[in-house]
């Protein structure tokens, strides 16, 4: 099977500086894998908070299933995901956010070849403005090569 991405965070790229990249299991319901499935998430306000020795994924959306049962009625699209992750991988993530200032986002959602949801997390350090429209200005003349460099290989 091949790996099948159900949400992406376009925005931590570009609000974030990512150092470290982890995966990390997720504890789900049925019907939010299946919403999953469907691809409907959003990460874009998504944030990995550690309490009490335990990592959770907090502020991510993932919608009501459409064909959900009706007995399901106190389902919360933003509550926090607890992440499946070893004790020292927890314990080394939290000290180096609390230390260092540091945050720890999801980039991506996806199903491995094995089916089972996974969270794709970026360690970053928040980008200042200037860092935002430099980075912005680097793609920009980037795009402006390639569209150059495949304009000349069409003239030929």
């Amino acid at each position: 099977m091949e790996i099948k991405t159900a949400a992406t965070n376009r925005k931590a790229y570009h609000n974030y500086e990512i150092l470290e990249k982890f995966e990390a299991g997720l504890v789900l319901s049925g019907y939010e894998v299946k919403s999953l499935r469907e691809s409907q998430a959003n990460l874009t306000d998504g944030l990995v908070l550690f309490r009490n020795g335990q990592a959770y994924l907090e502020n991510i959306h993932i919608s009501p299933y459409k064909q959900q049962s009706t007995h399901v009625l106190d389902y919360s699209p933003t509550r926090p995901r607890k992440l499946l992750m070893h004790r020292s991988e927890i314990n080394r993530f939290d000290s180096r956010v609390k230390e260092k200032g540091l945050a720890m986002v999801p980039l991506e959602l996806y199903f491995n070849g094995k089916g089972l949801a996974k969270v794709l997390l970026g360690l970053g350090r928040g980008k200042r403005t200037a860092d935002k429209r430099e980075s912005i200005k680097k793609r920009e003349t980037e795009r402006e090569i390639r569209k150059e460099f495949a304009a000349r290989q069409k003239g030929r």
